[in-house]
């Protein structure tokens, strides 16, 4: 059995967590894993003049995903 804890910073880390651990597992022996979620990111103020620049195109020029990915799997390789 397995519990994730998702905390948008350390700073919320309480012994109300603690707790809920020693109610849950008792005596149990556990392993407790802390990594940083590297997947949250706030936009540069660049990224966002990007984005705010796509939001004035010409709908009818949009490119589909499929089309927007592809192009950048040539491009790119990604």
């Amino acid at each position: 059995m397995y519990t994730t804890y998702h905390l948008t910073s350390a700073q919320e880390l309480s012994t109300d967590i603690l707790d809920a651990i020693k109610a849950t597992y008792k005596s149990k022996p556990i392993t407790i894993i802390v990594e940083e979620d590297d997947s949250y990111f706030d936009l540069t103020s660049d990224m966002k003049g990007v984005l705010d620049e796509r939001l004035q195109e010409d709908e009818n020029t949009y490119l589909s995903v499929k089309d927007s990915i592809s192009q950048l799997n040539k491009k790119y390789g990604l």
